[in-house]
């Protein structure tokens, strides 16, 4: 897909591009800021559930006016399910929980890894791509860069025995398993090579992940805990509307006219975006280790992302070529 976008004799407006980029930039950074907020007033089944679910009605509302094609075989179906429970369920609804007790701007940039997560995977698939010297320092850093990270919480959970900072830890792993669960997700997605329009791939997965979110917050009876008012309607309508709406449509548009490396910058910048945002809105600071993690874990994702694997392809269109953020 890389060479067909780099080689693509559109040209698309200038303008254009950098507002896209924008969009996916700052759209998915500050889905971590709405989410925090939004954490706060809904279970984080609720939150999540609504916001999948909402997004799937449209999303897939959207490709039945462009005359997409919705409906495919049950098999086909089935794997959209599976994916739509690996990424957007479990690879989603441990961030949503974790922000309960992590700054928003450390849950970004743990949930940072996810190309390095995809980088090991892919080497341990069978027929799955293999990293060269660049790409293996890469991970090598980002573990550095996790220890960096997490080393304030963990040692304030060893220093002190009430607070919340052993919820910190729990909710630093559980976000690593989401992540994880991303991750495999995503490497299932691109091996399956399924005849499936992006769009309406991610409207299916969507509503898959909404719909268990929703079963589960039901099952648990989570929505006498829900406080629906201006704070609450406007994160879910935020992450509605620009988190998978308007920043995954911009993605889309930004993999079909530019080069794929590029667009994968994304996986650093917007951890940044939102470590900035949850310090001007949220008020949220991080500990100097913390800082020092995230100057390594986005050295790590550029190191990866730019990388040769060992078939000749970038790094970055691998993970790039993975649909859809983990915000």
């Amino acid at each position: 897909m890389a060479s067909a976008v780099a080689n693509s004799s559109t040209h698309p407006p200038r303008l254009g591009v950098l507002l896209a980029f924008a969009s996916v930039y700052l759209c998915w950074g500050a889905n971590f800021t709405a989410m925090s907020i939004g954490v706060r007033l809904l279970p984080p089944t609720i939150l999540a559930g609504a916001r999948m679910l909402l997004g799937a009605i449209i999303m897939l509302s959207f490709c039945a006016l462009r005359r997409k094609q919705l409906l495919h075989s049950g098999r086909v179906m089935a794997q959209l399910g599976v994916l739509g429970l690996l990424l957007l369920f479990g690879g989603n609804i441990g961030l949503v929980w974790s922000e309960k007790y992590l700054a928003s701007g450390l849950a970004a940039l743990i949930v940072a890894v996810i190309p390095l997560y995809v980088a090991v995977i892919e080497t341990f698939v069978p027929g799955g791509e293999q990293l060269r010297g660049r790409g293996v320092a890469g991970v090598a850093l980002g573990v550095v860069a996790l220890v960096a990270l997490l080393w304030p919480s963990f040692h304030a959970a060893v220093e002190t025995h009430h607070g919340g900072r052993p919820m910190q830890i729990i909710a630093a792993l559980v976000v690593l398993l989401g992540a994880l669960s991303w991750s495999a997700g995503s490497v299932l997605f691109r091996h399956m090579r399924l005849p499936v329009d992006p769009l309406v791939a991610a409207g299916w997965e969507m509503l898959a992940a909404g719909l268990c979110n929703l079963m589960v917050a039901t099952l648990a009876w989570q929505w006498p805990q829900a406080i629906w008012n201006e704070r609450s309607i406007g994160a879910v309508g935020y992450m509605v509307c620009f988190g998978s709406l308007l920043g995954f449509s911009c993605y889309i548009w930004l993999i079909h006219h530019v080069p794929v490396a590029k667009v994968a910058t994304y996986a650093y910048v917007n951890p940044v975006v939102a470590v900035i945002l949850g310090a001007a809105v949220l008020g949220e600071h991080l500990q100097p280790t913390e800082y020092v993690g995230m100057v390594a874990v986005i050295g790590a994702v550029a190191l990866v992302n730019s990388s040769q694997m060992k078939s000749g392809r970038p790094a970055a269109e691998i993970e790039t070529g993975l649909v859809e953020h983990e915000a």
